[in-house]
């Protein structure tokens, strides 16, 4: 018979759509030593995708990106599936990707422009092409709270502020954008049990 945290584990390994019997060295030490915390994770992660202002899609491609920024393999594999389940194009799901990969570069440059203090820097371009900026599949607002997202946890205040705006002129609501920032924390919790 199954302990209530083992049942937790299986349950949440089913959610993302992964067989039971995988193991991940991490998961498995929070399993064998029944910590509560694997429930707290399985709530917060529902929770999170299942956000009113989100739809199951565009919350699933937010968790993609979130993965994918956070190089994490497996997660990636889970939420693609989850979110083409969900009615995403393959065309967003390599979006999504880009975007993680896109703000990686962006959050870099940037942050070391608002840590530097330099006139120097901000004056000199940037030479890093963003096309995909100008016309997404995912669609502006979308795009811009994905990257909002990544920004995010990526640590760059300097794009948060730029994208968050950019968000809310596009007719988001800070709900939504909460809500989206909640999809990516508990996503780079989820990634340090699930490699």
């Amino acid at each position: 018979m199954l302990t209530a945290t083992q049942e937790t584990k299986t349950d949440l390994l089913r959610d993302l759509g992964l067989s039971e019997e995988t193991t991940f060295q991490a998961l498995e030490k929070l399993t064998d030593t029944e910590s509560r915390y694997l429930r707290d994770l399985r709530v917060n992660l529902k929770t999170a995708l299942a956000s009113e202002t989100l739809t199951l899609k565009e919350a699933y491609l937010l968790a993609l990106s979130a993965a994918a920024n956070q190089e994490n393999d497996v997660l990636s594999k889970a939420f693609e599936e989850k979110a083409l389940e969900n009615g995403a194009g393959q065309g967003e799901v390599a979006e999504a990707i880009a975007c993680a990969s896109l703000l990686a570069t962006n959050n870099i440059l940037y942050r070391f422009r608002h840590f530097a203090h330099k006139d120097v820097y901000e004056q000199l371009p940037a030479r890093v092409k963003m096309n995909i900026m100008a016309n997404p599949v995912l669609g502006k607002e979308f795009f811009e709270l994905v990257s909002l997202a990544v920004s995010a946890i990526n640590g760059c205040e300097r794009c948060v502020n730029a994208h968050e705006a950019s968000v809310l002129k596009l007719g988001a609501t800070e709900t939504r954008i909460f809500d989206a920032i909640r999809v990516a924390a508990v996503v780079v919790g989820l990634s340090k049990l699930i490699r």
